[in-house]
């Protein structure tokens, strides 16, 4: 059997060395201020801003919960965002993704103050991570990915990692955090068109699917010890569940966890550790806008 890395445990372990962090802060009077801004009723939408308020209050951090109508405009929700940009108890600001149709998401990102931009998207971070500037802000996702890698205690440096996906929310910058200096894997981006992927897959130590489709990474895909992040959250039709559906992730994990070394369940894997990097952002931000 491999090992199955706990992204819940990890979680926990990583809110520990958080909350000594925010105890120094608030001996200095500061109390780190997260903004989550969510744009109509999705319901999954919805769960996701809930699970970041619950988590910042654990914390003890300031939480504010901005719920808009679906009819927001482009323009209201950008003064909106210049509000949250000028309130000095708002450290962190996330807007939901995905907005409704008539907002430009790009735009809306762009409209962010770089500082309080905790998911790591405004063009300024994604140029500072590319430049190996710490002081910006790295994706939730890929930097959760990355400390659960750590976790597992493998040699990451000279490691061949292969990134299935090339997304700006985790293939990217995923790729971009595995090269920097101090990390020093070997990566190779894969997505819908690139040919041979098995074949390239089973080169890799580390496989990390963000591909967005159920089950696409197969056993054969994977090398006997291989490491596999699993990125993937997918609904597939289950008659048998109350809900009728159930949620999997882009590897096919029965089949993958036979060859695997190191492998994360769906769900209970990353989805955990993408939340406990936006509260590690968000206090970045708090220590680097107070010019701590």
């Amino acid at each position: 059997m491999p090992k199955l890395i706990d992204g819940r445990a990890i979680a926990q372990k990583v809110y520990a060395e958080l909350q000594d962090e925010i105890a120094s802060l608030k001996l200095r009077g500061l109390t780190p201020g997260l903004a989550v801004v969510l744009v109509g009723d999705d319901p999954a939408s919805r769960a996701y801003v809930r699970a970041k308020d619950k988590m910042c209050r654990e914390l003890g951090l300031h939480s504010v919960k901005l719920e808009l109508p679906a009819t927001t405009t482009q323009e209201e929700l950008l003064a909106r965002v210049n509000e949250l940009n000028r309130d000095e108890k708002i450290h962190g600001i996330l807007v939901q993704s995905p907005p409704p149709p008539q907002i430009d998401e790009s735009a809306i990102i762009r409209g962010l103050d770089p500082r309080k931009d905790v998911d790591g998207f405004h063009p300024l971070n994604v140029a500072k991570l590319a430049l190996d500037d710490d002081t910006g802000f790295v994706p939730c996702t890929p930097l959760g990915c990355l400390r659960l890698l750590r976790e597992t205690g493998i040699t990451l440096s000279g490691a061949n990692v292969v990134v299935l996906g090339r997304s700006m929310i985790v293939g990217k910058p995923m790729a971009l955090l595995l090269m920097r200096k101090g990390i020093d894997t070997t990566v190779t981006v894969v997505h819908s068109r690139t040919k041979n992927i098995p074949e390239i897959c089973r080169r890799a130590d580390v496989i990390i699917a963000a591909i967005g489709r159920p089950h696409f990474v197969r056993t054969e895909f994977v090398r006997e010890g291989a490491t596999v992040i699993d990125v993937g959250i997918n609904r597939i039709e289950d008659a048998g569940s109350e809900r009728g559906y159930k949620l999997v992730g882009d590897v096919e994990f029965e089949g993958a966890s036979k060859v695997a070394g190191a492998i994360t369940p769906v769900p209970g894997g990353v989805g955990p550790m993408t939340i406990a990097m936006l509260m590690s952002n968000t206090i970045k931000a708090c220590r680097q806008i107070s010019e701590l």
